[in-house]
């Protein structure tokens, strides 16, 4: 997620041309697209994360779930 937030400032200082980024290309903001993509879409994959954070809300939902039939 920090990517993105990388991503969004260039971009914000890029398009109002703010000192140092005012010459950097924008491709270097298309590439950071592209890693972040890849990121999200493949390697997150690979490496379950993006199951693993699925799971934690689901535990966690049924944690809550039994608490609250007990709790009664």
């Amino acid at each position: 997620m920090p990517i993105i937030i990388v991503i969004v400032v260039l971009s914000i200082l890029k398009y109002f041309e703010f000192s140092i980024v005012a010459d950097l290309s924008w491709w270097w903001i298309a590439a950071l697209l592209g890693v972040a993509f890849v990121w999200f879409e493949f390697i997150e994959r690979m490496l379950g994360l993006d199951r693993r954070k699925a799971d934690e809300h689901l535990e966690k939902a049924r944690k809550d779930r039994v608490k609250k039939t007990f709790k009664n």
